[in-house]
C-alpha cells in the first residue's frame, strides 16, 4: 500500500493538497482581566451597534486601564457573531511614526512583509483600497493629538460603510477634535473593585500567610487610590511579602509624604507625568502644581483659585482680574481635559475642581524633584500639625501650605526671603506674633481664612509691602490695624463673614489704590466705635472710599442685622 501511494505521488503534482485555513480577522492578544470595567465595556459595545455612531472616544488619566480596555474590546471581536471583516489594533502614542502604524495595519490586513518597503503614500493608497470595500473596526490606542486618518489610508467611518473607529486618549479634547460621536470616560475603580484587583495581584499565599495581613493589605490598596496601574504594580510587589513586619513597613512608607513605594515612583508617576509634560506652556504647569497646596480630595473653589493665580503673577497676560478670567478658564479647561484636575461639583453655589489623590502625590513629587526655584513647595496641608514646623524648613520655600491643621500660635520669626504664597486657613489660630511676618519681603498671597478664634492681626503684617491678596474671611478679627495702609499693592481683600468686625479706620480702604476685588459681609449688630470708623452708621463712608478706587472690578458687600 505504501508503494502504491509513493508511485501516485511520483506521477502527480501535489503542490497543495488542501486549502490554507482562512486568516483570522482578529488575533487575540493576552490581556489583564479588566476588573471593574465591565459596565463601561458593555456601554461601548452597545455604541458599536448604533448606526449613527462611527467614532467612539475613550478618555481617562494615565494608568486607569484604557489600553487594557481596548485590548479586551479587540478580543471580543474574535468571537461570533461578528459582522466586521477586518479588525485593526494600533498603538499611536505621543511621537508616532506613520509608516510603522501603516505596517501594523498592513499586517492585520494580510499584506506580505515586502509591502512594508513601499512609500507612506503608496501604503496609504493600498490600505484605503482594501478597507473601502470592507466593513472594518480600527482601534487606535493612546492618541495625544488629532491624527489624519487619510494619512494612514483609513476611510472615514460612516453610516454608509458601517465601519467603526475606537480611540483612547488622556484628553477629552483629542476625542472631541477626532469627531467622536460618543465620548466615554474611563474612571478609577471604586474601593470594592480596587480591593478585588489588588487581592488578585497579591495572591492567596501572601494574603493568607497571617490572619492580620488582609486588613493591612486593605490599607495598602487604599493608598493606590483606585488607579489600576498602581494596584497592579504594588500588588505584584507585595506578592512575596508574607510577614506582618513587611506589610507594616509598606504602610508606613506609603503614608509618609514623599515616601511612597519605589514602585509608585518608578512606574506610576513617570506614566502620569506624561500628561503634565505635555501641557503646552509653563504657566499651565505652574497653575497645576499650585493646586497641590490644598489638602487631598479638597474641593477648590475655581473663583478663589483663579484670584490666587492672578495675584501670584501666574496669569501674566493681563493686568486686570476680569480679563485674566479668560486665560484661567482656558487653563482649567485644559487641566480638566488632560485628567490632571477633576470636577469637584458645587459648594455653596461655587464651582469647584479637585485633584485625584494620585495626581496630588505626583504634583508633590514633581515639586520635590525639580531643581527650578519656581517649584520650591512646602506642603503640610491636613497633616494634623499642632504647632508651626521648624523654621529652618522655611528658608528656601516659595509656596507653603499649612491649612487644615490645629495650629494655635505662630510665635517664631521665620526667615523666608523667597516666600510668595502662604496658606494658613482652617487652623485654630489665636495668636500671631508681631515678628512672624518680619522676614517675608516677597509674600504675595496670604490666606488666614476660617480661623474663628483669631481676634487680632499682628502689627508686623504691615511689613508685607508686596502683599497682593489678603483673605481674612471667617475670622474673629474685630478691628483692622491702620498699619495695613502700607500694603499699597493689594489687589484682593476678602472680609466675608467677619461677624466680629467692628472697626475699619477711615482712609484705610482708600489707600489700596491697586485694589480690584473687595468682598465684605458683616453682621451689623451694633456696638461700632464712632471715632475714625467707616463702619459706624450707614455705609456712606465706606462706599465713598470704595468709589475712589479706579481699578475696583469685583465688589461684594452684605450687611445683615442680627436679631435676638
Amino acid at each position: 500500500m505504501l508503494q502504491e501511494i509513493s508511485d501516485h505521488k511520483t506521477k502527480g503534482a501535489f503542490e497543495k493538497v488542501a486549502e490554507d485555513p482562512p486568516a483570522a480577522s482578529v488575533v487575540v492578544r493576552p490581556v489583564e482581566q479588566p476588573v471593574g470595567l465591565e459596565s463601561t465595556i458593555q456601554k461601548v459595545w452597545n455604541c458599536i451597534g448604533e448606526t449613527d455612531v462611527g467614532i467612539i472616544g475613550l478618555w481617562g488619566m494615565g494608568g486607569v486601564g484604557k489600553t487594557t480596555f481596548l485590548t479586551q474590546l479587540k478580543n471580543m471581536f474574535s468571537t461570533p457573531p461578528n459582522d466586521f471583516k477586518v479588525v485593526i489594533w494600533a498603538l499611536v502614542s505621543q511621537y508616532y511614526d506613520v509608516g510603522k502604524i501603516q505596517n501594523r495595519i498592513g499586517e492585520n490586513i494580510g499584506f506580505p512583509r515586502s509591502w512594508e518597503n513601499k512609500s507612506v503614500e503608496q501604503k496609504a493608497r493600498d490600505i484605503y483600497g482594501i478597507l473601502s470595500n470592507k466593513r472594518f473596526v480600527v482601534l487606535l490606542d493612546d492618541l495625544w493629538e488629532k491624527v489624519d486618518l487619510n494619512e494612514f489610508g483609513i476611510p472615514e467611518p460612516s453610516q454608509e460603510n458601517g465601519s467603526k473607529l475606537i480611540l483612547t486618549s488622556r484628553s477629552f479634547t483629542v476625542c472631541n477634535i477626532m469627531g467622536a460621536q460618543k465620548i466615554i470616560r474611563v474612571n478609577c475603580l471604586d474601593s470594592e473593585k480596587a480591593w478585588e484587583l489588588f487581592q488578585d495581584k497579591v495572591g492567596y499565599e501572601a494574603l493568607n500567610s497571617h490572619p492580620d495581613i488582609p486588613n493591612l493589605a486593605k490599607h495598602v490598596a487604599e493608598r493606590c487610590c483606585g488607579l489600576p496601574l498602581a494596584l497592579i504594580t504594588v500588588g505584584r510587589a507585595m506578592a512575596c511579602k508574607t510577614t506582618l513586619e513587611e506589610w507594616n513597613y509598606a504602610i508606613e512608607m506609603m503614608n509618609r509624604p514623599l515616601a511612597l513605594s519605589t514602585i509608585i515612583y518608578e512606574v506610576v508617576f513617570p506614566l502620569l507625568k506624561f500628561s503634565y509634560d505635555n501641557l503646552p506652556n509653563a504657566t499651565m504647569k505652574y497653575c497645576f502644581l499650585y493646586c497641590c497646596l490644598y489638602p487631598k480630595d479638597y474641593c477648590i473653589p475655581k473663583k478663589r483659585l483663579v484670584e490666587y493665580w492672578f495675584c501670584e503673577g501666574l496669569l501674566n497676560e493681563f493686568d486686570r482680574v476680569s480679563d485674566a478670567q479668560m486665560q484661567s478658564d482656558d487653563i482649567i479647561s485644559s487641566l480638566l481635559n488632560a485628567c490632571l484636575l477633576e470636577n469637584g461639583g458645587e459648594i455653596h453655589g461655587e464651582e469647584c475642581v479637585k485633584m485625584h489623590d494620585m495626581m496630588h502625590d505626583m504634583a508633590l513629587w514633581i515639586t520635590s524633584e525639580s531643581e527650578a526655584t519656581e517649584n520650591n513647595f512646602f506642603v503640610k496641608a491636613g497633616a494634623r500639625l499642632c504647632k508651626e514646623p521648624n523654621v529652618v524648613a522655611w528658608e528656601s520655600v516659595k509656596r507653603m501650605s499649612m491649612m487644615e491643621n490645629k495650629i494655635e500660635d505662630l510665635k517664631g520669626t521665620p526667615k523666608c526671603p523667597n516666600l510668595r504664597t502662604l496658606f494658613l486657613s482652617q487652623n485654630e489660630l489665636q495668636v500671631i506674633s508681631d515678628g512672624f511676618f518680619q522676614f517675608m519681603p516677597r509674600l504675595t498671597v496670604l490666606d488666614l481664612s476660617r480661623n474663628l478664634r483669631l481676634r487680632a492681626l499682628p502689627k508686623g503684617i504691615s511689613q508685607l509691602v508686596c502683599l497682593e491678596c489678603l483673605d481674612l474671611s471667617f475670622t474673629g478679627i474685630s478691628e483692622l490695624p491702620i498699619g495695613l495702609k502700607l500694603l499699597t499693592k493689594l489687589k484682593m481683600l476678602d472680609f466675608s463673614y467677619m461677624h466680629n468686625l467692628k472697626k475699619i479706620p477711615q482712609h484705610l480702604v482708600s489707600s489700596f489704590s491697586q485694589l480690584q476685588i473687595f468682598r465684605m459681609w458683616w453682621s451689623g449688630c451694633g456696638g461700632y466705635p464712632n471715632e475714625d470708623n467707616v463702619l459706624y452708621g450707614s455705609n456712606e463712608k465706606l462706599m465713598e472710599e470704595l468709589n475712589g478706587l479706579q481699578y475696583l472690578n469685583i465688589l461684594t458687600i452684605h450687611k445683615k442685622a442680627r436679631f435676638v
